[in-house]
């Protein structure tokens, strides 16, 4: 079941363009089924009808914006004020804004306008879809479809011809195949048992996403591993091994701690690979990093704090008893020792965490035992 065609020229000004949507009752007699089926249709022919408002929104906003366009350049080659006293480039980009604020559109919503109007006018001049074809897309395929390889663009264009009803998913699942059985990454070992639907291609599409995120020895590597074993598991253990690997490498380095001179990460890379520890090793120096971003974080909100509460005492004066008591119940984390209490104070797992924070003469000098602690 799908939506009935939708085709009407909304360029002319002098015709009224109504849409007619059959929506089911609430208490309607329907099967669960039948009930959503008919909403299915009815709301594929909204987004086809939202698409093409959308794409002619996109060509009204590309109009309004180079008119302006043009009038600045004109003002500036004349370099006269206008009739209003405005200088020269006083209207540079600002009729158009004004255009959009009296509209209601914001400035990011009608480019995105205009790149769809753009990318609707390129399908049609590169002869890839017809007017009446764009009634086959939903909005959201059509725009992934606009962001589409060339390759990917000309078997959906087909199908579209043929009659098919594009979606989202369908253009999502070719592009996908299209990627895994095109990419280097895949061994022509994995390739054959794709093209006989031996391994299906939703298998090959993550893989081939976190290999790219990969250097290129580890991508070989990974590359080898499968093509001695073309198999659905090898598959699946290498996909979430190149995910250990790319989070590892990305972690490793905003890890402030891990000195490339005196630590040789891709040693211990291949250690954690040998002794199938991948998993926690990455995780591991994620959890590092976000430690570190979590201290400096730390230390620039005790900093300000200590500003602020500064500042607060010196405005407020003796005459302002509850402010002073908001001063002294925050004073424990504007101190050197913060004090934070972790959990209920009658749960069994809570416990006062204490940490001690550096006068900034003392950041360079060895840390005392004490310095950090955990009760």
């Amino acid at each position: 079941m799908t939506a009935k065609q939708f085709t009407a020229d909304i360029s002319g000004s002098d015709q009224t363009v109504e849409l007619e949507v059959s929506v089911p009752e609430v208490e309607s007699s329907l099967s669960d089924y039948e009930f959503h089926q008919q909403i299915e249709v009815a709301w594929q022919v909204c987004d086809r009808f939202d698409l093409q408002t959308d794409i002619w929104r996109g060509r009204i906003l590309r109009v309004v914006r180079d008119r302006e366009k043009r009038g600045s350049a004109a003002n500036q080659t004349n370099g006269n004020a206008d009739d209003n006293g405005k200088g020269k480039g006083s209207r540079s980009g600002a009729g158009f804004l004004n255009w959009l604020k009296d509209k209601d559109v914001s400035k990011s919503q009608a480019y995105v306008l205009m790149d769809l109007a753009n990318s609707a006018d390129q399908m049609f001049e590169d002869g890839l879809i017809e007017t009446k074809d764009v009634n086959r897309f939903s909005k959201r395929a059509f725009m992934e479809t606009a962001q589409a390889s060339p390759e990917v663009k000309q078997i959906i264009s087909d199908a579209a011809r043929r009659g098919d009803q594009i979606t989202r998913k369908e253009v999502r699942n070719l592009s996908d195949d299209w990627t895994a059985m095109n990419s280097d990454l895949i061994p022509q070992s994995v390739r054959e048992k794709a093209a006989d639907n031996s391994i299906p291609t939703r298998y090959l599409t993550p893989l081939v996403r976190e290999m790219e995120k990969l250097p290129a020895t580890h991508q070989q590597t990974l590359r080898n591993e499968v093509d001695e074993n073309p198999d659905i598991d090898t598959l699946k253990q290498v996909t979430a091994e190149a995910k250990y690997l790319s989070r590892y490498i990305a972690a490793a380095g905003q890890v402030q701690a891990l000195d490339p001179e005196k630590i040789n990460l891709e040693l211990a890379l291949d250690e954690a690979l040998r002794t199938g520890c991948l998993n926690s090793a990455a995780d591991l120096v994620n959890q590092a990093a976000q430690l570190e971003q979590a201290a400096v974080k730390l230390y620039t909100a005790w900093k300000r704090m200590n500003k602020l509460s500064d500042r607060v005492y010196v405005d407020s004066g003796e005459s302002t008893p509850h402010l002073r008591a908001l001063l002294a119940a925050l004073g424990p984390l504007c101190s050197e020792r913060i004090e934070v209490q972790l959990g209920a104070t009658d749960s069994a797992i809570a416990r006062q965490i204490r940490l001690q924070m550096l006068p900034d003469g003392m950041l360079d000098k060895p840390q005392d035992e004490s310095a950090s602690q955990e009760s």
